[in-house]
């Protein structure tokens, strides 16, 4: 119900002189609106946060504090040591906050700048999101996408690239209008790390591919660096500095929420009909890619490790890995395990915030991304 707005407004944000452009733009907000996971995420976390007052003063920020956990500084925001929170907004990060008496809480949230400016953080997010998936499906060659047909099926590859483009460029333009450097910087940081997640699927060199730590790598850049900087970003509009416990909770929960959801989606890939993920099934495997369930049987089976490292090209490897898979009794509850792991970690993330009702629907989404069947 509170999403509607957000889907109504979206379509009109996307809208392009140029008939052909807005059509393929428009596509997946006017058709199938997906599952609205992230703008949800983002929605559910600006309520959490604002039931937490801004720390005012908890001294200079430390690496430890601040360091994300791709091992860089989300954005490389400095603040030279002076004082966070709302005190010292202009060089922590957070928004200066012109509500109440600069704080916001639940009472004076809803329908206030800080609500719009974190709701159409959401809707930023998403076009980006989508924009990743039209360029993703062009690279993949993909029919489908959402249950529907991919846009450069409808139109043309060129039409889906710029298509892409163009919601990329609606997205910066919308982001500097948020008026936050900080946030437009980790923002940025998610785009780039989006595109080095694509390199790093074209590009791994044969013994990468059988690395865990290679494959948690990529799918952190492709999926869960846009939540995680989403996250974080949604707390600084809320005006919780950049390194403050809040912030850093929020990153933090995004990071293995990110995690937890794409493990997911990698086994569905194995175990969910095409008809009901909305998108065709053994998808990876077609692309040459090895996800968490092939990598634990190929350490069970060391006879698929030159099929992973050759990227199932040779007739018959896609089958004998397959067989693998279903012959291991270990394999697909190790990788169930592991998203098991990181929702765990996204939970324990949250609870290191004050109770709330959306805190709390954060936590049961986090079950619902591990238990969903598409």
């Amino acid at each position: 119900k509170e999403l509607q707005p957000f889907s109504d407004s979206i379509s009109e944000l996307v809208s392009s002189d140029q008939p052909i452009l807005s059509m393929a733009a428009k596509h997946f907000f006017e058709k199938r609106h997906g599952k609205r996971f992230r703008p949800t995420i983002v929605q559910l976390m600006a309520k959490t946060v604002a039931a937490v007052a801004p720390e005012t003063n908890y001294g200079e920020l430390s690496n430890t504090s601040t360091e994300s956990h791709n091992g860089e500084h989300a954005g490389d925001i400095d603040n030279n040591g002076l004082p966070g929170g709302v005190a010292g907004w202009e060089w922590s990060g957070a928004s200066k906050i012109e509500v109440g008496d600069g704080v916001v809480t639940p009472d004076n949230h809803k329908g206030s700048e800080v609500w719009r400016r974190q709701a159409q953080l959401g809707q930023i997010v998403e076009m980006i999101h989508v924009a990743s998936l039209i360029h993703d499906d062009v690279l993949d060659e993909a029919d489908t996408r959402r249950g529907g047909e991919s846009v450069h099926k409808l139109y043309s590859n060129k039409v889906a690239v710029l298509a892409g483009d163009y919601l990329l460029a609606r997205a910066s333009v919308l982001l500097a209008r948020l008026e936050n450097t900080a946030v437009v910087q980790i923002m940025a940081t998610a785009l780039e790390s989006l595109v080095a997640g694509e390199i790093m699927q074209l590009k791994s060199s044969p013994e990468a591919l059988l690395e865990m730590e290679s494959y948690l790598r990529k799918s952190y850049y492709k999926t869960a660096s846009l939540i995680c900087y989403a996250c974080r970003s949604t707390a600084l509009l809320g005006g919780h500095a950049y390194g403050s416990t809040v912030a850093t909770a929020c990153e933090e929960f995004g990071f293995h929420m990110g995690l937890a959801f794409q493990i997911q989606d990698d086994i569905l890939d194995f175990t969910a009909a095409a008809n009901v993920l909305g998108k065709p099934a053994l998808a990876d495997m077609d692309l040459g890619l090895s996800t968490a369930p092939i990598l634990y049987a190929a350490q069970e089976y060391p006879h698929l490790r030159p099929l992973v490292m050759r990227r199932f090209k040779k007739k018959g490897d896609k089958q004998a890995a397959l067989e693998a898979l279903f012959k291991s009794e270990t394999a697909m509850d190790k990788a169930r395990d592991l998203a098991r792991f990181h929702a765990q970690r996204a939970i324990d993330a949250l609870l290191r915030l004050p109770q709330s009702e959306s805190r709390d629907a954060l936590v049961r989404l986090t079950h619902v991304v591990i238990t969903r069947k598409k």
